[in-house]
């Protein structure tokens, strides 16, 4: 079982990353033969950033990664950029992918709209780069958050139609999405998902607040007018305390519910904002560790990216050959 993810490193990860993703990952090492998590630093390239920052926040995001509990001796941990197989492969991706679904992917729409200077042609190929990722590698699962779902279907898109235009080569990967949590919405908003570039300081948790921050953003989350604790559609600030508090204790959603009936809102939120700081402090406090140590980072992502290259290398062959590029072999 093949197991691929990529994780982008604009800056401090929340928890929607930690419930959504990183806990995937984790599942992920455990089954993978192997399991690859990529740092998609060209993917950042996508939208208005700081070169200057791009550095340590991959290596921020590498630090994360493993003191949640990813060990680069047992999956594949590197950075994007450090192989080129990822971007020519793209380019030649491009030449299979669908216009169409491309102009009706939601995230390409959201990120325009925020883009207010340049809506990058990269952004659009955004999608094309993900399914390159995956593809590169012949995933067999992919785990990701619920917002992903629509790049995966078109990953499999693209992995059909060149099979059939070239030669079997590409595995159709499936998404792993988790039950609860695959969607941490904003504190402050909980109509849009936490996001690093699209909420504020007081929407997000980061993995490294302190905890006394953590228990003050959720005391400050906003809920709707009731006092019922129960997941409803019209009651989203309320479903998504639910769900982070189900993860954070290792519960259903339906044991949250009977456990704080008949409480008031007040008693629930400092419940999850307590439970949530506990699930974080662990990660926290080995991240701080580890993020000292940028020479045994980059050792780790450098020894990564050589294990991913022995992987791309013969699938680019590959391509090249079924795509009569290059000379005749």
């Amino acid at each position: 079982m093949r197991i691929f993810s990529g994780i982008q490193p604009t800056g401090r990860k929340h928890l929607g990353n930690y419930i959504g993703a990183i806990r995937g990952y984790l599942e992920g090492q455990e089954r993978g033969d192997p399991a690859i998590y990529c740092i998609v630093d060209l993917h950042a390239t996508s939208v208005s950033y700081d070169p200057t920052t791009l550095p340590g926040y991959v290596l921020d995001t590498a630090a994360m990664l493993m003191a949640a509990g990813l060990d680069p001796d047992r999956c594949i941990l590197f950075r994007q950029s450090d192989l080129h197989e990822h971007s020519e492969l793209c380019w030649l991706l491009s030449s299979v992918a669908p216009y169409g679904d491309l102009q009706r992917m939601t995230q390409f729409k959201d990120k325009a709209e925020r883009e207010q200077e340049l809506v990058r042609t990269s952004l659009f190929l955004y999608p094309v780069l993900q399914a390159a990722d995956i593809l590169l590698y012949k995933a067999d699962e992919v785990p990701v958050g619920d917002d992903q779902r629509q790049h995966l279907e078109l990953a499999r898109e693209i992995a059909r139609r060149f099979n059939s235009t070239y030669a079997e080569v590409f595995v159709e990967p499936e998404a792993v999405i988790p039950g609860t949590g695959a969607r941490i919405m904003d504190l402050q908003n909980p109509d849009a998902k936490m996001s690093t570039t699209g909420s504020t300081e007081a929407g997000l948790v980061y993995i490294d607040d302190e905890p006394e921050a953590i228990v003050k953003k959720v005391k400050r989350a906003q809920t709707d007018s009731g006092t019922e604790i129960v997941r409803a559609p019209d009651k989203q600030g309320i479903t998504n305390l639910i769900d982070i508090y189900a993860v954070a204790r290792g519960v259903s959603s339906e044991e949250v519910e009977r456990e704080f009936a008949g409480q008031g809102y007040g008693a629930f939120k400092e419940a999850v904002g307590e439970a949530t700081a506990q699930l974080l402090a662990p990660v926290r406090e080995r991240y701080r560790e580890l993020r000292a140590d940028e020479a045994a980072i980059e050792g780790a992502l450098q020894q990564g990216a050589d294990r991913a290259r022995e992987i791309a290398v013969p699938s680019m062959a590959e391509v090249h050959a079924v795509m009569g590029l290059g000379a005749r072999r």
